[in-house]
């Protein structure tokens, strides 16, 4: 006949069960940390692709054929800009000076090859998870 477990048994299990879940979260959130810093480097060592200008016409050209005026052309977390994109939620009109890697990179493209056709820029914070800055978009106006 099988003995009954007993009270300090029971809450052995449950403290176990309870630092096992403890554990659980904090290798979660030490992999999901490690993405970031691993999406991080990719974002701040990442160059506009070379096909960029073929890519970039067929967007607008399918954007004005729906009557729209601007295309989403880049998007990234606002935790990648020096400032966690503060001054972009705030419409500082030095927004600029807050990118950093790509989103800094896609900016002096657009400032060489884009603004002297014409072309404006505006980024804005597109998501708020848990009420914070979430991803920054830049979009392509003409």
């Amino acid at each position: 006949m099988a003995q009954l477990l007993s009270p300090n048994e029971l809450k052995q299990i449950m403290a176990d069960a309870e630092r096992a879940e403890v554990e659980e979260a904090l290798a979660r959130k030490r992999r999901d940390a490690e993405q970031i810093d691993d999406l991080k480097r990719a974002f701040q060592n990442r160059q506009v692709a070379p096909e960029a200008m073929d890519r970039i016409n067929l967007a607008v050209r399918v954007a004005a054929e729906q009557g729209k005026r601007e295309v989403l052309v880049a998007k990234f977390p606002a935790s990648f800009c020096n400032d966690k994109g503060r001054s972009i939620n705030s419409f500082e009109p030095d927004w600029p000076k807050s990118l950093e890697g790509y989103g800094k990179t896609a900016y002096e493209y657009f400032q060489r090859e884009l603004e002297p056709l014409g072309y404006s820029l505006r980024a804005e914070i597109t998501s708020y998870p848990e009420g914070m800055l979430g991803d920054v978009g830049m979009y392509l106006r003409w």
